[in-house]
Order: structure tokens, then sequence, then C-alpha cells
């Protein structure tokens, strides 16, 4: 592989810049967080806004609180290339979730305009606001909107202060009445792309600094209800007790157990509530989480009812009694293969090896997986730390990342790509 050399970093060392000064948009001092519709939302979006602008495109703040900006092709009014990410956080964040997908796309297009490139289509980059869901009980609102799946009885929806989401789109300047008017039509859109930091271990492990993504995970969220007996912890018999907690203990090894069964599925324990909670009593109620995720539908639901077999009959064993309720559930998003090649063909023009993995967390890109074909391009990030002030990239991987991307921009072709139809699942 030919690394980059100090004089050839100028498009990384310009997005790292870019992301710092970004990162100032925040509500707390001294760490990150920008939620939704918040005045600190406002001000990042105002920033890109000009951003956008001096590149070359015509941008706007859309309905729902997306920045959208716009890179006409050779003629006005093409189809386009979508591609963008989130410009919201979780509290006490990292500066390269989500972030880096917007202003590295906002980069290539300054690259393009700065020589007079155009294409056979439109590059719209898309900056959403709502991936977090950390101020509403919602995610995705801008994708579903431009998706054309926004669920319009979420504007009623409150925060924890009680303001109403409609109330917060139109303190933001937008008209919550227009947002059906931004949806697209599948003949607007070529597909969209969707550049991110891993999130996770695997391209740090392997030693690459980019992959390309094979699926977004589907989810399966469970809460779990043991209920033993609370009794004395000194005048019981162990043969004779009804412990909740010591057959919760086996239930979530169980679900470990049945996580590392198969490859690309995860089973996580995340949350454990045990009553009354004394250090001399026998605990009588056990509450506990599971979140179960996989590539494969048919996996996830597989392994799903496998652990529901198991805890019951740990529960007979045990003498205590179970409640499993499915609280959440999103099916997996292939991304297209089509995608998937092309930007394996970009990494290898790059001179690194290609490495396909799936995406354990959700984005963006999955709101699109009924309007359009979907992509997506995995950066390093080290330790595979996210949503934490130390999410780390390097300045030769966001140069290496900016590279593929415009690569992988400069030899699109949307003609080889399948339609959305009825001859092609979307999960």
């Amino acid at each position: 592989m030919m690394r980059p050399t100090a004089n050839d970093l100028t498009l990384g060392q310009r997005l790292y810049e870019r992301l710092d000064i970004f990162a100032r948009h925040s509500e707390d001092e001294g760490k990150l967080t920008r939620v939704f519709l918040s005045p600190q939302h406002r001000a990042a979006a105002d920033e890109l806004l000009g951003w956008m602008r001096e590149a070359g495109m015509a941008a706007h703040v859309d309905a729902v609180g997306n920045v959208v900006g716009r890179y006409e092709g050779l003629v006005p009014g093409a189809p386009c290339l979508m591609m963008g990410s989130h410009i919201d956080t979780v509290r006490d964040a990292g500066k390269y979730d989500g972030n880096m997908g917007v202003l590295a796309a906002l980069a290539c297009v300054e690259e393009f305009n700065r020589a007079g490139e155009r294409f056979p289509f439109a590059i719209e980059v898309v900056a959403f606001g709502d991936e977090e869901g950390v101020r509403f009980p919602v995610t995705l609102s801008g994708s579903r909107a431009i998706a054309g799946t926004f669920d319009q009885t979420t504007l009623s929806l409150r925060d924890k202060e009680g303001v109403s989401l409609r109330k917060a789109l139109t303190g933001f300047g937008c008209d919550p009445g227009k947002i059906a008017e931004i949806a697209r039509r599948k003949e607007q859109i070529l597909a969209f792309v969707e550049l991110h930091i891993e999130q996770g271990p695997v391209l740090e492990d392997a030693g690459l600094p980019v992959g390309a993504v094979t699926a977004i995970n589907g989810a399966s969220r469970l809460s779990v209800e043991v209920r033993g007996t609370a009794n004395h912890a000194g005048t019981v018999p162990m043969h004779l007790r009804r412990d909740a907690l010591a057959a919760a203990a086996e239930m979530m090894l169980a679900v470990e157990r049945r996580g590392g069964a198969e490859p690309e599925l995860v089973a996580t324990v995340g949350r454990v509530d045990v009553m009354p909670g004394a250090v001399n009593v026998i605990p009588g109620l056990v509450r506990f989480t599971m979140d179960v995720r996989s590539p494969s539908d048919s996996a996830r639901r597989r392994a799903v009812a496998d652990i529901d077999r198991t805890i019951g009959q740990i529960a007979e064993a045990r003498g205590v009694d179970i409640a499993i309720t499915l609280t959440h559930e999103a099916a997996a998003c292939r991304c297209a293969p089509e995608l998937i090649e092309a930007i394996g063909q970009s990494i290898a023009r790059a001179g690194l090896p290609v490495r396909e993995l799936p995406s354990g967390a959700g984005h963006d890109a999955m709101a699109f997986s009924r309007l359009c074909p979907v992509g997506m391009i995995f950066v390093r990030c080290e330790k595979g730390i996210s949503h934490n002030p130390a999410e780390a990239i390097t300045v030769e991987d966001a140069d290496i990342s900016m590279r593929v991307l415009m690569d992988f921009i400069r030899h699109f072709d949307a003609a080889p790509l399948k339609r959305l139809d009825e001859d092609r699942p979307v999960a």
C-alpha cells in the first residue's frame, strides 16, 4: 500500500481541522453536546449553509431541520447521488460520529467545484438533525422525511421540558406543515451513500483504514422480568430458594452464549434492575434487557426464539416465573451489491485490501432502503470507541477516506444499479 506523504495530506488535514471547528457548536463547554433543534444545532446548521454555498452549492434548511446542499450536474435538475450523515450528537459525544460523513461529502464537492468538475448526476449533501434520538423519543426524523416515511403523529411528542416536536421545529425556523412536501420520488435519487466511522474495532484489528459495509444490522430489543421470592438471606437453605437474580444470571449467560454461536450475530444484556436490592435479602424480582442484532433477519429471529426457549427452560428448572416483552424490532438494511462492489473498487484503486463488514449500529442510511440503493463506507476509529469524547481517527485515515469517497463519486455509474422494486427485497 502506498501511504500518503505529508504534502499529500491536504484533503485529510482540511477535513480534520474543519471537524475541530464544527465541534465548537456545543451546549457544554469543554465537551460536545448538540441535540436536535437546539440553538447549537441551529448555529451548526448556519455555519454549514455558509460552507455549502462557498463550495458552489445551493443550500437551505428544510421543513424538518435537515441542511441540504445541491451541486448541479452537467444537466440542471438531473437525479442526484445523495450523501451525508447526521450532525446531532449524544451527550458528551465524540466529534466524528455523523459529522465526518457530512463534512467529508462537502469537502469532495469543494474539490470538484474548485476543479470545475461536473457529472451526469447532481450531488446532494444532507446533514440530518435527528439520528441519535436524544431530545425526543423518536429517531431518523430527517432521513425518514426525505424518504417519505415520516410519521406525522411524532410531531406531538415532547421533550423532558414539555416542548413538542412541532413547537421545536417552528422555533428552529421550520414549517412542520410542509414536511410531506420534502419527500423525494424514486426517480430523483440514484443512490444514498454514507461515510461513517466504524464505531467498532474490526477495521483496526485488521489494520485497515476503510471498509465497504454490506448491511446495517437488524435489531430486536426485549425486556425480561424474572419473579422469584424475596426472603431472608440467612434463614432460607440454598435448595429451597426462588432466587430471581441467580436465575437471571444463568439466563444472561445463555444470552451471551447464543450471541457467540454464529458469525456476525451479537446479543447483549445492557441493563439489570434487582429488587429489593438489599445485601441481606434474596432477590425476588429482576428485570433485564436484551439487544440481539444481525445483518440477517432470519438469523436474528432464530436467535431470539432460541433465547426465549432457553430462558423458559431455566425458569422452569429454578421455579421462577418469567415475562418476556418485545420492545423494539427493526429489519436489517442490506447495502446494494453494486454499491458494495463500486466502493470496493475505489478502495482497491487506493492500493488497499478490500474488507467487507456489516454495521452493528443504526444509521440514517436505513431510512432510504425502500427509496433507493444504499451504500456505506466505514472509516477506522481508535479502539472502536464511539459515543465518547475518546472517539478518534487519524489525519492519515481521514485523507484516505476522502480519496476513496472522491474516487467513488468520479466513477459512479447509476446504470448497473437495480431500482428497488418488486424484484429486489429490501431486507
